[in-house]
Order: C-alpha cells, then sequence, then structure tokens
C-alpha cells in the first residue's frame, strides 16, 4: 500500500476540490448559454457544451488517474444543473424543454458517464481483486 505524506493528500484534495468548482462553473456558464447558438435549427452550442463537459471530465480522470477525478466534476455539474431544470411559481426555467436543452441535459449525462468508464481505475477491477491466476482455488 502506497503511503503519501500530509501535504500530498492536501494537495490531492484540493485538486479534487477545485474540480468540483469547475464543474459548477461550466454548469452555470452552460446552463445560461446553451441554446444562444443555433445553425439552421441546430443547437451548436449545446453540442459545443456536451464536448466541453465531456473534454473536461475525461480529462479530470485521467491526469488525476481516477475515475474520482470525473465524478467530483461531474457533482459540480449535476450539482447545478438539476435545479436548473425545475420550473419556478413564476414560470421561470433556465434549461428549457426543446432541442437545445434535451441535447445539453441528456447529453451531458451521458458525457459525464462516459468520461467515467473511460477514466482509469484507481485500484483496478473490484472484481478481480484478491484473484490470483498463478494460485488454483
Amino acid at each position: 500500500m502506497e503511503h503519501r505524506s500530509q501535504a500530498e493528500s492536501a494537495l490531492g484534495g484540493a485538486a479534487y476540490g477545485m474540480l468540483f468548482v469547475l464543474g459548477v462553473v461550466m454548469a452555470v456558464v452552460g446552463g445560461f448559454t446553451h441554446p444562444s447558438w443555433q445553425v439552421d435549427g441546430v443547437p451548436m452550442a449545446a453540442l459545443v457544451w456536451v464536448l466541453a463537459l465531456l473534454g473536461v471530465s475525461l480529462g479530470a480522470g485521467r491526469l488525476m488517474r481516477a475515475r474520482l477525478g470525473a465524478v467530483a466534476t461531474a457533482a459540480g455539474w449535476l450539482l447545478v444543473t438539476m435545479p436548473f431544470t425545475l420550473e419556478l411559481g413564476a414560470g421561470d426555467l433556465v434549461i428549457a424543454r426543446g432541442a437545445p436543452g434535451y441535447i445539453y441535459l441528456y447529453g451531458g449525462l451521458l458525457a459525464l458517464v462516459a468520461a467515467y468508464l473511460l477514466s482509469p481505475s484507481s485500484g483496478g477491477s473490484w472484481l478481480l481483486r484478491g484473484y490470483s491466476p498463478n494460485n488454483p482455488m
């Protein structure tokens, strides 16, 4: 088992915290700008935000060498995006029904799942832990 110093642990915690904040910032900016750019009825801004979310989450997972990097970014994005889908009493809605909203919301969810699955697992497969192919059962 690898032992880490307190400074390394604090630096790792700060990095995951910043990834969470990055997810929050992406959700706030993306939530308000995803319907802004359309080309012939195709919501290009929503597609760009989905690709950016995939790139940032996958990059976070690979740079941190753990799926927790992708999860931290996803948690920040989800924390802000899900309340944006709720309709308030006055009828205000940030992520509205329609192609831009659906592409941004459901495409973002698929991007986060893909980033999680493509990120490296920190401890190997939980299915194979403790199994040694050289030792017959």
